[in-house]
């Protein structure tokens, strides 16, 4: 996904996400939950710690996550 995408779809500014991205500055609590809901909504799964290190990994179609 494109940063102009990110951004759109998370109804935040483009600079937002590059910023984010590069860490240039700390970016709010709720822009990076606007991100990570419009990512999830796009099909991310956020994995959280456990054990093996927090991660990221695409749905299946249907909904299923993907191994």
């Amino acid at each position: 996904m494109t940063q102009p995408r990110l951004a759109a779809l998370a109804g935040v500014g483009l600079s937002t996400v590059v910023d984010f991205e590069k860490q240039r500055r700390s970016v709010s609590d709720e822009a990076v939950s606007k991100m990570q809901k419009a990512l999830e909504a796009a099909g991310v799964v956020f994995i959280q710690e456990n054990g093996g290190g927090a991660g990221v990994r695409l749905r299946k179609p249907g909904g299923k996550t993907v191994d």
